[in-house]
């Protein structure tokens, strides 16, 4: 995985943001953003411009569905990556329907979620000729 683009990373729970940035760390992702609900996470996409978002699907308030919905209305080609410990198929569909790029269940083992992570990230995002990597 070759990423040197920045992440926001968002989960209602501190242990679990806790442990997938240490997960992206391990990865060499070292620009990481987080929010633990829909609303601060739309905030920080709309102030900081992330390349991806990790997205937990069960929130309060704002669920991951809704959120994803949001960013998709802010930008259509944002790049977001679904978070969940539960597999619900008609949450699967909805949230490929709204764009997510993928979905991640959090409880696999972390070389499991590392290298799901690692596919979406090579499939969504070419190296650009700057060396970024940062352009799709």
């Amino acid at each position: 995985m070759n990423f040197n683009g920045s992440i926001l990373l968002v989960d209602d729970e501190a242990h679990i943001r806790k442990f997938i940035s240490l997960l992206l760390r391990h990865l060499g992702v070292d620009r990481i953003f987080e929010a633990p609900n829909g609303a601060e996470a739309i905030a920080i996409y709309k102030r900081e411009q992330p390349d991806l978002v990790m997205l937990d699907v069960n929130m309060p308030q704002m669920d991951g569905i809704e959120t994803l919905r949001a960013l998709k209305e802010i930008n259509p080609d944002c790049v977001v990556v679904m978070l969940t410990s539960l597999a619900n198929r008609q949450t699967i569909i909805d949230a490929s329907s709204l764009g997510a790029a993928n979905y991640i269940r959090k409880d696999a083992p972390p070389e499991d979620i590392g290298r799901a992570l690692s596919e979406t990230i090579d499939q969504c995002f070419e190296p650009d000729d700057s060396g970024d990597g940062s352009a799709l």
